[in-house]
């Protein structure tokens, strides 16, 4: 499992020095080094707010001594006009700060605003709602983070942490056994504990899974809802079960219905579009 403060700040760390280079220079020529400020985020869009934690993890990586306040929580409805938080610092931190914070909220509260969408139309179903691999490159952690606070699941966080035999595996491997078999010796010599999950592509995938056994997942990819349910017959709650392909908040409910224990979408990260948020100074009591 990844350790989340470390990667937050390796993020953090790198996303500061690619913006600000040798020098914010706007901000080196206009305003004096020792000068206090403060600011708040102002919501300008309706949504789920998501983000928080990750900016004061932003301004304390540049100032370790900020004053934070946060107004709202990661995971809360907010409506235009209202402030998610207050920071009081050096002037040279917010304004070094700012662009990486609102990217990182802006694009967050849009995945998570997105996720809820979906999680909400789920309520009353035992199905539950999975990211993918289908992220930004290199902000993979907190477009992981935005889903989790929308409500949704995270799926593996990359290749290391669970065994997914999809279709191209399948097909280099030589056929769905044999890669099956592979894999679980594998997981035996090299892994112990990790989980396997393979692709099916049609019910004739599914009875050759279940022949085999030896994994924890079956992937049901671009099945029909009518599909789903006789494929969940045949797996008869032996291992977990997940729909994927096709699947948005229009048909979502319908796959809920068939009792599939996980629907992924990676809609819900590639396809969110990014709310409205500002900073903007505010003067403090000195």
């Amino acid at each position: 499992m990844i350790n989340y403060d470390q990667q937050l700040i390796f993020l953090v760390t790198n996303a500061l020095a690619e913006d600000i280079g040798d020098g914010d220079h706007s901000t080196l020529s206009a305003i004096l080094p020792d000068a206090k400020g403060g600011a708040v985020l102002k919501i300008k869009e309706e949504g789920i707010l998501a983000g928080i934690a990750v900016a004061e993890k932003i301004f304390r990586v540049m100032q370790p001594d900020i004053n934070f306040t946060p107004i709202k929580k990661d995971g809360e409805q907010m409506s235009y006009g209202e402030i998610a938080f207050k920071v009081e610092a050096d002037i040279h931190t917010i304004l070094q700060c700012e662009r990486l914070v609102l990217n990182c909220m802006q694009r967050m509260s849009g995945i998570a605003t997105l996720t809820r969408k979906y999680t909400d139309i789920l309520k009353g179903y035992s199905t539950r709602l999975l990211d993918t691999r289908k992220t930004t490159p290199g902000f993979r952690l907190l477009e992981k983070d935005a889903v989790r606070i929308g409500g949704g699941v995270n799926h593996r966080f990359g290749l290391y942490d669970m065994i997914m035999l999809k279709d191209n595996h399948i097909d280099y491997c030589g056929g769905i056994e044999k890669a099956i078999e592979m894999a679980y010796a594998y997981v035996q010599t090299k892994k112990p504990g990790l989980q396997i999950e393979v692709e099916t592509r049609t019910i004739e995938d599914v009875k050759r899974v279940m022949a085999v056994g030896k994994v924890n997942r079956i992937m049901l990819d671009n099945y029909t809802p009518e599909l789903i349910t006789e494929a969940l017959k045949i797996i008869n709650g032996q291992y977990e079960t997940e729909a994927s392909g096709g699947i948005d908040l229009t048909n979502i409910e319908a796959y809920a219905a068939t009792g599939v224990d996980y629907i992924s979408s990676g809609a819900i990260i590639h396809q969110a579009q990014s709310v409205d948020l500002s900073l903007k100074a505010v003067v403090i009591n000195q």
